[in-house]
């Protein structure tokens, strides 16, 4: 296997962070990090918002030197537009490799002919992927592709056979079509059908929630990496849980109800630092609440206090309140 990106040097095997709008942010990326990410992307970024240099889109472009090694996600499906912005983006951040999605299902994204949209228009995907892959060197670009449009039109191995013909450096591949969305299970089969038709590395992405995932799926597929998203959202430990357990054998445990407390509201407090507006900040962080609120005992109830969430006191007072509980049930037992 050769590779231009040095996390893929026997006998490492890197576990990444999938690229996820509105989630993997610079403070949630970072979060990742700390507890064994390797390889970090951007949220998928604008070429049109870079092309034209929209100060909203160059927002998404911040990064901190521990995030490292760090990728930009670009969508769209202009090539020279998509190089410039490759340039622009080169230029501003430096980031360690640029990143093309070719997977996003949003409707938002296809109909603006980005994303999953370049699966069922492989001259444009391979004018897009070939044009950055100029523009950028000697940066490297991966890509991240799905399957297939739908489930009549599985074509992973063609495309990467495209891309890796192109120059692109790896691919990432999510196990669904862009008609499954999210739903349905990811198909590994057709994962390990990519992984044996190029010689660059594929990292595998769908349906990994734990150690045993990565082993089996690697055994299974002679994947590269792996690449885990939803799974994170809740549990951004995730990571070193899965490399403690295939280091050692040991099952590693989350943290306990008070270390995930204290992770939720230092993540609230620097997403106000962010903002430099509470109220704002902690509307906007509704959602990610939502998603660590997975697993807490009476989770149902956590999660209607989440939607009327406005402060930084309110969320003191609803972790005082749900560790209050938590104890006293802890004691019954």
């Amino acid at each position: 296997m050769k590779s231009a990106l040095p996390w893929f040097t026997p006998p490492n095997f890197p576990l990444y962070l999938a690229p996820m709008a509105g989630v993997s942010d610079k403070i949630f990326r970072q979060f990742c990090k700390e507890r064994g990410a390797d390889v970090l992307v951007t949220e998928f970024v604008s070429a049109e918002g870079v092309f034209r240099r929209n100060e909203r889109t160059r927002e998404y472009l911040d990064f901190d030197e521990c995030e490292r090694p760090l990728g930009v996600q670009l969508f769209g499906g202009h090539a020279e537009h998509m190089a410039e912005a490759a340039r622009h983006v080169i230029d501003w951040v430096q980031p360690d490799f640029i990143d093309l999605n070719f997977g996003c299902p949003v409707n938002k994204v296809v109909a603006k002919n980005g994303g999953s949209a370049l699966l069922k228009d492989c001259p444009t995907l391979a004018a897009v992927a070939g044009a950055v892959v100029q523009a950028a060197a000697p940066v490297p670009v991966t890509a991240k592709i799905r399957i297939g449009w739908c489930e009549n039109s599985i074509n992973a191995p063609d495309v990467a056979r495209i891309l890796e013909d192109l120059g692109i450096a790896a691919i990432a591949v999510h196990g669904r079509t862009r008609s499954q969305g999210y739903s349905g299970a990811a198909d590994w089969e057709v994962i390990g059908q990519v992984a044996a038709a190029v010689d660059v590395p594929v990292i595998g992405n769908g349906d990994i929630t734990c150690a045993a995932d990565v082993a089996r799926r690697r055994t299974e597929t002679g994947i590269a990496g792996i690449m885990i998203g939803r799974a994170a959202m809740s549990a951004p430990w995730i990571f070193e849980q899965i490399k403690h357990e295939l280091a050692t054998g040991e099952l590693l445990p989350p943290p306990d109800l008070s270390e995930r407390w204290a992770l939720i509201q230092r993540h609230c407090e620097l997403a106000v630092e962010e903002w430099q507006h509470e109220n704002n900040a902690l509307r906007s962080m509704r959602s990610r609440l939502m998603a660590y609120s997975k697993g807490f005992p009476g989770s149902k109830a956590l999660r209607e206090k989440f939607q009327q969430v406005a402060s930084l006191a309110d969320l003191t007072r609803i972790a005082a309140e749900h560790l209050e509980s938590a104890e006293s049930a802890a004691v019954l037992l």
